[in-house]
Formats: structure tokens, C-alpha cells, sequence
């Protein structure tokens, strides 16, 4: 049973999911639900023997294209709406001990077009206002599933964090006539301190008002605002970055970084939003190699954000780990 609850205190929507309660929790290796379906084996959610890239909607779902009554009946201050939207997955290699970091280059830019066509389908449907890709990884971030995978959540409504960006984009265009991220952009560069690697099309920074000690954004540097908004050689940039950044990450401290991995887009209402901004954020909740960025009081209570460290050199750590990345095909094949 899911529904969503209307928050009157913050002015956004909570869902309730009782029946993910029941979803899988840490398998064993052997009886991973995301690896190909062996012969003679259990079966999972993939019954094929091998496979490239799966998506498929989420067994244990928070929002379903045609959700259940709610058990609840609504009130004027508490209104009540069916859980409304999609929840898939995405598998990203049938190797169980792989992840998006270890992936080529190139497997990496199938994703990013794979990504492309599901933004583009889920985009498409009456009942949804945004689509969200991202990936929840490491077990220090609640991961209950090691095998390599991100979701998509498909939102009947514009989810919080992006509406204040939004907000921000547009006021920010009408003081000065300019994309704010645009001018996020302009300012690293001039800085130079805060950029991790930059290519044609992208550029990873750890932000001046990082929130999280090895927060990292990538923003196109051409202003546009989604996935199908990229050309073939802005999608394989897009691979060649992620692909640097993860990399980074790994070499960081010598382990399978953990990370969110969040890609904000522009809804899919009728809305227009010329004014955003196409980027990925990257939340890693390490702050060394064995100690964990919490959300403490002033974090979860407040909304502030304490961070005990600086962007300029945390930029300078993950800069001091990057390598050019190589590609096995040529690059325009």
C-alpha cells in the first residue's frame, strides 16, 4: 500500500510505502536477485542467461502507474492522493562484484543512452511531472542491493529540492538576464581552485557551498536543460566525465566509493523552464577514510548544513586522482 501525504508544515508531498518494508535486504552473493538467471539456478528478476544494461519497474515500488485507493481519507489541512507514477531499475552489468566506476568508458556512455530513452518514454506519460535518475550506493547510504544498479522514479509532481532550484534559476535570470548555473560555471573557471576535470561538454566541481565534504557537481557547459537535449559527442563527454569522477572517487582512499548519485533535469509538465540548468550531484557521505559525514540536528532539523571541511581542498584531493580515460572504440565510431 502507497499513498502520498500532503505535509502542510513544508508544503510538499511524503509518501507512504508499507510494503517495502519487505523488500531484499543484503542477499547473500549467491542469491542476488540483479545477476542473470543461471541454468539450473533461482530464478531473478533478469531471466536471461546474460544481458548488457536491464531495466525493469521495481518489485517493491513507492509509486505505481495505477496505485491503490488510499487508506486514509483526506481532510482539508491532510490531503491524500493515490501513489501515482513509476518506479524502475537499472541494472548496469550482469557482474555482481562490478560497479559504474570499474565500467569502461563505453559501457558507461550505453547508460547515459539508455538514461536518454527512459527520461524521454517516462517523460512522455499524462501522469508524470518529473523524472529523477539516481543511484544509491554503498552500504554507509543504506544500499540493501551491492549488485551494481541506479533507479528512476517517475514523480506525479515536481519533488521539493528541484522546485527551489527552480526558484532560484528564476530569479536569478530575472535580476540579471542570466542562467544562474551558467554563471556557477563562469566563476569556477575564473577561480579554477574548486574544478576537479573538465572536457568539451562538462565540467566536476566541488562547490563553493558544498554541503557534504567531497560533494561533486557536473554541469554541461552549454547551456540546455535535459538528456535529449544532448548531442551524440555531449552524451559521450557526459560517459568520459562520470567515468573520470567515479574513477577518482575509488582511488580516493582505495575503496568502492560510496555516493548518491542525483540527476536534475527539467520537469516534464507543460512547464517552461529555458532558464535551468542540466547537472549531476554527487552526495559521498565519507569525511575520511573511516569516519561518516552524519545529519545531525542542524542538518535534518534545521536544513543547515555543517561542513567540517573546505571545497578548495577536497577539489584538490579528487583533482590529484584523475587520469585522462581512454577509449577502447574511437571516440566518434
Amino acid at each position: 500500500m502507497s499513498e502520498l501525504r500532503w505535509n502542510p508544515l513544508l508544503g510538499e508531498w511524503v509518501a507512504t510505502a508499507a510494503q517495502r518494508q519487505d523488500r531484499t535486504f543484503l542477499p547473500p552473493e549467491d542469491f542476488c536477485p540483479l545477476c542473470p538467471t543461471e541454468t539450473g539456478g533461482f530464478p531473478t528478476e533478469v531471466p536471461e542467461s546474460d544481458y548488457d544494461i536491464v531495466v525493469f519497474e521495481n518489485r517493491f515500488p513507492s509509486l505505481r502507474s495505477n496505485p491503490e485507493i488510499p487508506a486514509v481519507e483526506a481532510t482539508d489541512l491532510y490531503p491524500v492522493r493515490p501513489a501515482q507514477g513509476v518506479c524502475e531499475v537499472i541494472v548496469y552489468s550482469p557482474n555482481h562484484n562490478s560497479s559504474l566506476a570499474r565500467e569502461s568508458v563505453e559501457q558507461i556512455y550505453k547508460l547515459v543512452r539508455v538514461w536518454t530513452d527512459r527520461f524521454r518514454e517516462l517523460g512522455s506519460l499524462d501522469f508524470v511531472d518529473y523524472v529523477f535518475i539516481f543511484e544509491n550506493k554503498g552500504e554507509q547510504i543504506g544500499v540493501t542491493l551491492h549488485h551494481p544498479h541506479g533507479q528512476i522514479y517517475a514523480y506525479p509532481f515536481i519533488p521539493p529540492r528541484i522546485e527551489r532550484e527552480l526558484e532560484q534559476a528564476t530569479e536569478h535570470r530575472c535580476r540579471t538576464g542570466r542562467c544562474l548555473f551558467c554563471d556557477v560555471i563562469v566563476e569556477e573557471r575564473r577561480e579554477r581552485r574548486r574544478i576537479v576535470a573538465e572536457n568539451n561538454s562538462f565540467i566536476a566541481i566541488v562547490p563553493f557551498f558544498s554541503r557534504w565534504p567531497y560533494e561533486t557537481h557536473i554541469y554541461s557547459t552549454r547551456h540546455f536543460q535535459s538528456l535529449t537535449d544532448m548531442s551524440s559527442g555531449e552524451q559521450k563527454d557526459l560517459a568520459a566525465v562520470l567515468k573520470v569522477v567515479l574513477a577518482a572517487f575509488d582511488k580516493l582512499f582505495n575503496i568502492s566509493f560510496p555516493y548518491m548519485m542525483c540527476m536534475h533535469q527539467r520537469p516534464v509538465d507543460d512547464g517552461s523552464y529555458d532558464h535551468y540548468h542540466f547537472h549531476i550531484e554527487f552526495y559521498p557521505p565519507l569525511r575520511t577514510a573511516n569516519k561518516l559525514k552524519y545529519l545531525a540536528g542542524s542538518e535534518t532539523g534545521a536544513g543547515m548544513f555543517i561542513n567540517d571541511t573546505l571545497p578548495e581542498e577536497k577539489a584538490a584531493e579528487l583533482r590529484s586522482h584523475v587520469e585522462p580515460v581512454a577509449w577502447v572504440e574511437a571516440k566518434n565510431g
